[in-house]
């Protein structure tokens, strides 16, 4: 009996360093490579969960992997609505005995797995979006330390080294032989496209895809940027002030292992120093955001969170409404939403600013705030939106019980010759 497998691309959008994808591909005698589109949801029938910036990239993601699929004699088909439906109905006209794809363990996702798993195909599932993998840990993932500073410490002194990335496949399986519509839809090449973007996702070198994440990697280490980067991430607009990686992660364009095994690379010709320590030290706090799901799931997503204590939240619409369409008042907040909503992507600290600005000084949902985020990052990530929302809101792990910052003192510090409000200011 022929072994006819779907393989469902999740967040994993990339050959290298997919050992799913090389699974499916070594053991499969016909492989269906397909993405489904989750059906257009509004949120409070206000919104929509995803929001234009995201589908941009996640297009320009899909015709990159498309054409890739494309020159090994394959194809990527893409199904709308949802997964388990589409599933069941292709497994059955390609008699596939075999459905392949990366494990998810927030809510939503798992719930989407569970149905797919009801369909009665044999299902495996990959862990593979994180720098280490669970079985690397010093501890089983189920039991981890709570406190960040505690799970990084154990990783350190138990000497936890970065595996070498799982190669490309080298070939690929022939596609069913059925009539399958393997046409794409969606052009969003004539969305306006502002300047001053520090991730701007219109242009060619910030285009997603796997092939431009591998490529600004390459730049990154050439430019030996990784020796800077603690010095000037704090930074709040720029093309260089970070490492500009999470866009590129959120979509699985590039693997967190692969990054990490580079940057220790690097490290060995070049010498290490604090900066590229902070690279590293970056991509564990992803981890750890990732891991403390094994252990709490769907609590992190509770309006309390771990929080033992009630959460007494006096949500206002009007004040979140008026934070969304940046309209505060407040010119620093009103600067960093209005990038935001234009050009999908803020700097890690102006995230951090307009968060605390929100739950502290508006009195909002932290909730609300978390899916504004989920909406419009074109960097959106499950796990980190989650993780640092409940960070900011005191309602995670961390023990000094959330972070409400002094909007004057960030202001003061970090744009004090008021450039990055000139540059957002409205026109």
């Amino acid at each position: 009996m022929a072994n006819i497998t779907i393989y469902w691309f999740r967040n994993d959008l990339r050959f290298e360093d997919n050992p799913a994808f090389l699974k499916a591909s070594l053991e499969s005698d016909v492989l269906l490579p397909i993405f489904c589109h989750r059906k257009e949801e509004l949120i409070d029938n206000n919104y929509s969960r995803i929001g234009v910036h995201r589908k941009i990239f996640l297009r320009q993601t899909l015709n990159k992997l498309k054409l890739k699929l494309k020159t090994m004699n394959s194809d990527l088909l893409e199904v709308h609505g949802e997964v388990s439906e589409q599933f069941k109905k292709i497994a059955e006209e390609i008699h596939a005995t075999k459905i392949i794809f990366e494990k998810i363990i927030a809510p939503e996702e798992l719930e989407e797995e569970a149905e797919v798993r009801d369909l009665g195909i044999h299902v495996e599932t990959f862990w593979q979006s994180s720098m280490f993998d669970p079985s690397q840990l010093p501890f089983e993932v189920e039991n981890m330390p709570d406190i960040f500073t505690e799970f990084r410490k154990c990783i350190e002194l138990n000497n936890t080294e970065i595996k070498e990335p799982i190669p490309s496949p080298t070939r690929l399986p022939s596609l069913p032989n059925k009539n399958l519509n393997f046409n794409s839809q969606t052009d969003f090449s004539m969305l306006s496209q502002y300047k001053y973007s520090s991730f701007p996702y219109l242009e060619s070198l910030f285009f997603g895809g796997e092939q431009t994440a591998l490529t600004h990697l390459d730049n990154y280490l050439l430019k030996k940027l990784p020796h800077t980067y603690k010095a000037t991430r704090n930074q709040l607009f720029g093309i260089q002030f970070s490492t500009k990686f999470s866009p590129w992660l959120s979509l699985g364009c590039i693997s967190a292992r692969y990054i990490a095994f580079k940057i220790k690379e690097f490290e060995n010709e070049f010498g290490a120093n604090e900066s590229s320590y902070w690279i590293w030290f970056e991509l564990l706090w992803r981890d750890y955001f990732r891991f403390i799901h094994f252990k709490y799931g769907k609590n992190l997503y509770k309006k309390n969170g771990l929080n033992k204590n009630p959460v007494i939240i006096n949500h206002n619409d009007k004040k979140f409404n008026n934070w969304v369409q940046a309209e505060t008042g407040n010119p620093l907040i009103d600067a960093g939403m209005r990038e935001l909503s234009l050009t999908g992507y803020l700097s890690n600290r102006i995230r951090q600013i307009v968060a605390s600005y929100l739950i502290y000084d508006l009195n909002c949902d932290w909730r609300k705030g978390a899916q504004w985020f989920e909406s419009q990052l074109i960097d959106y990530d499950v796990y980190s939106n989650q993780g640092n929302w409940l960070y900011i809101a005191g309602n995670g792990t961390d023990p000094r019980g959330g972070r409400k910052f002094n909007t004057e003192k960030q202001d003061l510090e970090y744009d004090p010759r008021n450039l990055y409000k000139k540059l957002w200011q409205k026109d």
